[in-house]
């Protein structure tokens, strides 16, 4: 009876022993007598004992490994570290099995002859400004040699960029060196502008200025026109309303020597006074050409 209860134990730690879970996103090749027997995925397996063998237990996920700086040479004669970082998927567990010895080690050199390879084609300037062609080159040139090793490179990036200490400071010179000259020519610019507007606000303010004189001027000279229109307006129509009262030559007598009260009170320097004082005709004429004198002698001394 003890032997029974042994023996089912037995037997039930070597089923327990061949079973096998393989969890998502995993593989498992299993070997049988020494040779490779199938490729196990997700799910509920059993081996048989001491028959078939799990050799190699793999991740189907995206794997990414940052390798250590590299020297490389540029073909300006250059030597700079550049560290890269690779992000690669085993598509066929059986080939990465049996492909290659080591494969992390194998993608780790290939990457390192490839990147010398891509770099010694180039100068100092297009390795540190062509990132983008580097990774692409890269990428295709890996992804094709691992493929006999059932590996996918999707991606290649380089991710450090390490030129030499003196390098670097030739460098740093050369970019502050540009970043002042980058200043006085904004300096520059701006002092121009600075000047365009302001000579341009000196131009409208003298046009304006100028404008406001003429048409102050105007203003005035349309002033002493309407005035002396007025004045006119003023004569006429006394001289309109003295024909249409038919005025007698009393009147015109009265108006006589009230024009030559006015000469007197002027500025006039001659006054002449006719002998027949009852002559209306006379008179007029006579205080009319002392009172264009009068005018003149205004206007004269206007000038002056």
């Amino acid at each position: 009876m003890g032997f029974f209860i042994v023996l089912l134990i037995i037997v039930g730690l070597l089923i327990f022993a061949c079973v096998r879970v393989v969890p998502q996103a995993e593989a498992y090749v299993v070997e049988r007598v020494g040779s490779y027997f199938e490729t196990w995925g997700n799910g509920l397996h059993i081996k048989v004992p001491f028959i078939d063998r799990v050799a190699n237990r793999l991740t189907l996920k995206e794997i990414v490994k940052d390798f250590v700086p590299q020297p490389v040479i540029t073909k300006d004669n250059v030597t700079m570290q550049i560290d890269t970082v690779v992000y690669y998927q085993i598509t066929d567990p059986k080939l990465y099995t049996y492909g290659v010895e080591n494969p992390l080690t194998a993608i780790e050199n290939l990457t390192a002859t490839t990147l010398r390879n891509i770099i010694g084609e180039l100068e100092l300037d297009q390795t540190l400004t062509s990132r983008d062609i580097i990774n692409a080159k890269m990428r295709s040139i890996l992804d094709e040699a691992t493929d006999p090793w059932g590996i996918k490179v999707n991606r290649v990036e380089v991710k450090n960029i390490i030129p030499p200490r003196d390098i670097q400071e030739a460098m740093e010179k050369q970019m502050r060196a540009e970043r002042e000259r980058r200043e006085k020519i904004l300096q520059a610019e701006g002092e121009k502008k600075s000047s365009i507007l302001i000579a341009e606000g000196e131009k409208e303010s003298a046009i304006l200025r100028a404008e406001a004189s003429r048409e102050a001027q105007i203003r005035v000279a349309e002033g002493e026109a309407e005035a002396m229109l007025k004045i006119k307006q003023a004569e006429a129509e006394g001289i309109k309303l003295l024909r249409e009262a038919k005025a007698d030559k009393s009147v015109l007598t009265l108006k006589s020597f009230e024009a030559l009260g006015k000469v007197a009170d002027g500025n006039a320097t001659k006054i002449i006074i006719p002998s027949n004082l009852q002559n209306v005709a006379a008179l007029a004429t006579t205080v009319e050409e002392m009172f264009k004198e009068v005018k003149t002698d205004n206007s004269t001394n206007t000038n002056k």
